[in-house]
């Protein structure tokens, strides 16, 4: 009794873990933020990639990090590299579009501590006296990995990095 018991729970969690894991195989966040600051400012502080580390919610957190940005800074193509909390954090991130002063798009390639590929697009859009700035956040993932974030509740976690990510984007553009 006690193992048929203990195979029903198991199959029951299991079935919700893949449940939950077919929603998590594109995973998009948004968030916005209006900051009182011009256009240029808040722009160049997304577009060139040396001001990453004012606003880095990543940065914050291991701020021994080690970076390097690869390329011609604030065009297509350049790479902000970065290895971090004792070696295992590891990728870069890379300008692949951009609208000046309206739209910037940029890739992660993500080495460690997993291997993933998101994507960040950031909108600006003057909104009165302030700017407004919309982050889409898009990451695809296979079963298995979608499985593993369901279990471990990444999806609140990058949702919670992504808005210190704009708080601070906010907290750095309004100093300057």
């Amino acid at each position: 009794m006690i193992l048929t018991t203990i195979i029903v729970i198991v199959i029951l969690f299991l079935a919700l873990g893949f449940y939950n894991a077919s929603k998590l195989q594109h995973i998009h966040i948004q968030k916005t933020v209006n900051i009182q600051a011009d256009l240029e400012t808040v722009y160049n502080n997304v577009v060139y990639l040396k001001n990453f580390k004012k606003w880095s919610p990543f940065y914050e957190v291991d701020p021994n990090q080690k970076t390097s940005i690869k390329g011609e800074d604030g065009q297509v193509g350049a790479q902000f590299h970065w290895e971090g909390n004792n070696g295992k954090d590891l990728g870069y991130q890379e300008i692949k579009e951009i609208k000046n002063l309206a739209y910037i798009k940029m890739e992660c390639d993500i080495q460690k501590p997993f291997k993933a590929n998101p994507t960040f697009e950031y909108a600006f859009s003057k909104n009165g006296n302030s700017v407004k700035v919309t982050q889409d956040f898009n990451l695809k993932s296979g079963f298995v990995d979608s499985f593993f974030m369901w279990l471990f509740g990444a999806k609140k976690d990058m949702s919670k990095m992504n808005a210190r990510g704009m708080e601070l984007l906010k907290i750095a553009c309004e100093k300057e």
